[in-house]
């Protein structure tokens, strides 16, 4: 199995939907994703939590995999959340996203129920099979639900060809640590918490999966280069610069800020879906203070 040469900033777009809030605005998409993708980003990774895939129709979801990678023509590689409730859908919508030329795959497992690790490896191993991507192994419980420990993601990565590579969004620092301590530094990790972007980086992680280069796409491609530089103080300086911007979209939620902040800046994208709601106009102010100080 090839992995694609992911690295550096890996962004995540924003779904834009329609005015009338019924389907998925492709042009709004397209450009989104070239200006990204112009701005200097490594990889668009569409259909995450941030481009509310959960509430997606899979013509949707199809939609938005179709218009991010004619979007992106090949110039990044192109990481499509292919995550779902069941394994069956799952599988679908990998295997779609493999037809329409997505480079790799990132898979959350997601259940109303708890799953045990004998499900959690059967659930990546189907999905391994069915198509020749490599997965991400995402690890976010906040919204899954779910909990995949270091050593349970290592033995994934060890036993199913296609998984090579971990998005660790917990914001704890020692498993991304363990990670690497537990294959020798040959599983790439990637930081998926905002806040802890600086420690990550600087202690190895391959990228940063953020949401934020749709607001400031040049301080999030400078505080990566500068920590590949070496150069830690210009590093951390960046960083207190965006760190306000990247607590607060986190807190308030990434669809409903990030959409939010395209608005104030004229790119608006339209609303997220409910249940989730628009910005609060007093959190709207607050945004619009921070990126004016950007």
């Amino acid at each position: 199995m090839t992995t694609p040469a992911l690295h550096g900033i890996i962004a995540y777009p924003v779904t834009p939907f329609t005015a009338d809030g019924a389907g998925i605005d492709t042009d709004k998409l397209a450009a989104l994703v070239d200006r990204l993708v112009e701005a200097g980003v490594h990889a668009i990774a569409p259909l995450g939590s941030t481009g509310e895939s959960a509430y997606l129709t899979e013509p949707e979801f199809d939609a938005v995999v179709e218009g991010t990678v004619a979007a992106v023509a090949k110039r990044v590689p192109v990481v499509v959340g292919a995550s779902d409730l069941t394994t069956a859908n799952t599988v679908r919508r990998a295997r779609y996203a493999q037809r329409a030329g997505a480079d790799a795959l990132m898979i959350l497992p997601v259940s109303y129920w708890k799953l045990t690790d004998r499900e959690i490896v059967a659930h990546y191993a189907a999905v391994a099979a069915a198509v020749d991507l490599p997965i991400m192994a995402y690890n976010n419980p906040a919204t899954s639900g779910i909990d995949m420990t270091p050593e349970l993601l290592v033995r994934m990565f060890t036993e199913i060809d296609n998984v090579t590579m971990v998005k660790e969004s917990t914001g704890d620092l020692t498993r991304m640590l363990r990670l690497a301590e537990l294959t020798g530094g040959a599983l790439p990790f990637y930081n998926g918490s905002n806040p802890l972007v600086l420690q990550a980086l600087t202690a190895g992680a391959a990228g940063w999966c953020t949401a934020a280069p749709n607001l400031r796409p040049q301080p999030c491609l400078d505080l990566y280069g500068a920590v590949r530089a070496g150069d830690t103080a210009a590093a951390q300086s960046i960083y207190d610069e965006l760190a306000p911007l990247l607590h607060f979209i986190v807190d308030g939620g990434l669809p409903t800020t990030v959409k939010a902040g395209l608005d104030l800046l004229g790119r608006g994208v339209g609303d997220p879906r409910p249940p989730l709601l628009p910005l609060d106009p007093a959190r709207c102010s607050d945004l619009r203070t921070l990126l004016a100080a950007g």
